[in-house]
């Protein structure tokens, strides 16, 4: 509830049963050693299945589960039915049946959970398998009948045994699970019993320094195969586990604040992803980011207040070939009289307006805003991913700021800001690069440029040089019809030779016989 209350902003309410709990929850045995807590489940289980009552004992994990089996195989209990995740095909069968009286059912702590083990067995099940190739009828309805007093039956005897008895193997780090599992028995008002058989070397107990008690207990003259019994090991026992809890609680209220980080630069990019998405035109956002990549560059090259012959024309004009797409005498406007970084400044922009508008022009609006769309989602959804990676392996790593006395909460917020505006500024340089160089490429000389109509029927296809967003000198991104492939039916598709499989869905069966899909693999690098 307070982790709701403080994580989510939740109320938590605690629901009454629909019938009183009859369930008799008893005191924790504790034994010194793990073999001897085997052996007492073991003559418990013996015990109780003897007189008829339907068991469920719980496990930690399927090793453990699979232990208990081979002890109880050992000692000549066979009756018995393992539900771990390694069967999980026969687990509503064997579910079914767990409320049989005598029944013996091994789970694990998550196998099974949510489901009504009903005592006498499951009356739908038993008779799907029975009459389940039966046509409906007089004597279908008559067997029927008669599974149904069968069960009611079986149930008066559970009952009489004493109901569902849970019998748990050893206590978990979580209160929950070990509630959820009392919860099998008692359901709806029917009589039950749980009962926890614990060890000094189970991990729970270890972590609180069980060794001390267990010198303590071999002082005291406790002998091999006696238990501890007694409510005060119940209430330490919950107090530890409180404390593992908080401890749990902790950790990922920490990691939560970390996610927060994230979540709020996810909103921004999302939020910036949609209005891209919705816009009608976006030559006004690429043009302001065009002139942010300018102001970024000159503003590298040509220091505040600084002589001409200080500025770094040569890395300028470099910079404006890979970034515009511009050949520009950067050089020659420096040796004029009275120049400065405005002036400079306002000539990249009147050139590369000028040639961001004759491009538009030569492509008509459709087809511009289309590209334009098609770039900046492309580009943004590419940097995110990179970025998402990048902050995951600052979060690994940041836990080493502590050592500097520093607190790596507000290191981790200070760095993943810088990556994030890293990660804009690549956006802009990016987009301004790709749509600084983009071309239209036709089929036929005399065909006409490809209409786009409702946003479809272009795609993008660039070529680059040094690096995934055409920087490199001389580059162009060219846009062309896409090419249809037609359907072609699977005999006459050659495994070998991909050319004549025509068009495969992602989700098809590569025609390659590998057996994946085919996004997985030919797919991949279609």
């Amino acid at each position: 509830a307070e982790e709701f209350g403080n994580i989510y902003g939740l109320d938590v309410m605690e629901i009454p049963t629909n019938l009183p709990i009859k369930r008799a929850d008893e005191d924790d045995e504790v034994y010194r050693t793990t073999e001897e807590k085997y052996k007492a489940i073991v003559d418990e289980i013996r015990a109780a299945s003897a007189k008829g009552q339907p068991m469920l004992v719980g496990t930690t994990s399927i090793e453990k589960s699979e232990y208990l089996a081979e002890r109880l195989r050992a000692e000549g209990v066979t009756n018995f039915q393992v539900l771990n995740a390694r069967h999980h095909e026969q687990e509503a069968q064997i579910v079914a049946q767990a409320g049989v009286p005598g029944a013996i059912t091994i789970a694990t702590n998550m196998a099974g959970r949510g489901t009504d083990i009903q005592l006498g067995g499951n009356a739908d099940m038993r008779i799907a398998n029975e009459l389940g190739e039966m046509e409906e009828g007089p004597e279908r309805s008559k067997k029927e009948e008669a599974i149904r007093a069968d069960i009611k039956a079986l149930k008066e005897k559970a009952l009489a045994a004493g109901g569902l008895y849970v019998l748990a193997t050893e206590r978990h780090e979580s209160r929950r699970i070990d509630n959820q599992l009392r919860g099998r028995s008692g359901r709806q008002g029917d009589p039950g019993r749980s009962k926890f058989y614990l060890s000094l070397q189970d991990d729970l107990m270890r972590i609180f320094g069980s060794e001390r008690m267990d010198g303590m207990l071999q002082k005291l003259g406790l002998k091999e195969g006696e238990a501890i019994i007694h409510p005060w090991i119940n209430k330490a026992l919950e107090k530890a586990q409180k404390k593992v809890e908080a401890r749990n609680f902790d950790i990922r209220k920490n990691l939560l604040k970390y996610d927060d980080v994230m979540n709020d630069q996810r909103k921004v990019v999302f939020e910036q992803r949609l209005e891209l998405m919705d816009g009608e035109t976006l030559t006004e956002t690429v043009a302001e980011m065009r002139q942010e990549v300018i102001d970024d560059m000159v503003a590298r090259n040509i220091p505040e207040k600084a002589y001409a012959e200080q500025w770094d024309t040569e890395t300028l004009r470099e910079d404006v070939r890979t970034h515009l797409n511009l050949d520009l005498p950067v050089e020659d406007w420096a040796r004029e009289e009275g120049i400065d970084d405005e002036h400079i400044r306002e000539r990249l922009m009147e050139a590369a307006d000028k040639a961001a508008t004759e491009r538009a022009e030569r492509f008509g609006p459709e087809i511009m805003t289309y590209v334009e769309k098609t770039v900046l989602l492309q580009t943004l959804d590419h940097l995110w991913r990179e970025h998402l990676v990048n902050l995951d392996h600052l979060r690994s790593v940041i836990g080493f700021r502590g050592y500097a006395q520093r607190d790596p909460l507000n290191e981790y917020k200070s760095e993943a800001f810088e990556l994030f505006q890293g990660m804009l500024a690549n956006l802009r340089q990016a987009v301004t690069a790709q749509l600084m160089r983009v071309e239209l490429v036709r089929e036929a000389a005399d065909a006409p440029p490809p209409q786009v109509p409702a946003g479809e029927g272009v795609h993008v296809d660039a070529t680059t040089g040094e690096n995934d967003f055409g920087d490199g000198d001389g580059d162009t991104m060219t846009l062309a019809p896409p090419r249809q492939l037609a359907q072609v039916p699977a005999e006459e598709r050659n495994p070998d030779d991909p050319s004549t499989w025509g068009k495969v869905g992602r989700n098809e069966a590569c025609p390659c016989g590998s057996g994946k899909k085919y996004k997985h693999c030919h797919g991949a690098f279609a």
